[in-house]
């Protein structure tokens, strides 16, 4: 698909590598909508790219209907979606005493990073079959954000790397269910990124988090994730999978 004119809704758009796709996709001419937790700054970052905020929350699942239908209403379609919020916590199966993982705080993570996702998915696909297809007989693309933790899960990530597993195991028979309509399915998968908290850290902290990265040795930058979601939309054959954006690094158990 094009990007000018793309009619496009950027989960997370308030900050990092969401704000990032939401600047990059509106420089290119697309109309983009961007949903994110009220005291953000999705209503000036969407106001500076010409585009609209819409406040939410994505474990709110009736609300995001409601939002996703707003963009339609707004921009008259939905043409392509980038899913990038979510979040995990640190915690062992069982802790050093044996007591085991809190069933509740699992429950959670897998809610706010698979679950949630999977809503989005199915209602911003419900929202692109209605779509007239371009000549090659596309109606959407839909990105979903997985993580290295859900290849190489360290020590501690067992609930955010079993959810993360999960947001990339959606692509593949989702863009199977999909493609009757022309609707692609991927995942970007990205390793450490200079995003929130972690952007100010100093060299000392970083560094040795990426040392074993084959090249760059140095956390992502948010524009890197949203060049590559911007190629997947563009690029018709990227279609079902997981994409790594990693720089070869591989997550070592802590």
């Amino acid at each position: 698909m094009e990007i000018q004119g793309l009619r496009a809704l950027v989960v997370g758009g308030a900050s990092g590598m969401a704000r990032a796709t939401a600047e990059r996709l509106a420089a290119g001419g697309a109309q983009v909508a961007i949903l994110d937790r009220a005291g953000t700054e999705g209503p000036a970052i969407a106001e500076a790219i010409g585009g609209v905020f819409f406040e939410g929350d994505i474990l709110d699942y009736e609300g995001v209907g409601v939002i996703i239908d707003s963009v339609v209403e707004a921009f008259g379609g939905l043409d392509a979606a980038v899913n990038v919020a979510g979040g995990g916590i640190g915690k062992k199966t069982l802790d050093k005493d044996g007591t085991p993982h809190d069933l509740d705080e699992f429950r959670k993570v897998v809610e706010l990073n698979l679950v949630a996702s999977f809503n989005l998915n199915r209602l911003e696909a419900a929202a692109m079959a209605k779509n007239e297809p371009n000549e090659d007989g596309e109606r959407g693309a839909i990105i979903n954000t997985s993580s290295l933790a859900g290849f190489e899960g360290q020590i501690g990530q067992v609930a955010y790397g079993s959810a993360k597993a999960g947001v990339a195991g959606l692509s593949l028979p989702m863009a199977r269910d999909l493609g009757y309509f022309g609707i692609r399915v991927n995942a970007i998968a990205p390793s450490l990124f200079a995003t929130g908290i972690v952007a100010g850290l100093p060299p000392e902290f970083t560094d040795p988090l990426t040392k074993d990265a084959a090249f760059p040795k140095r956390m992502g930058k948010p524009d890197e994730y949203a060049r590559l979601a911007v190629s997947i939309i563009e690029n018709p054959m990227l279609n079902g999978g997981t994409i790594r954006i990693d720089g070869g690094v591989r997550f070592a158990p802590k």
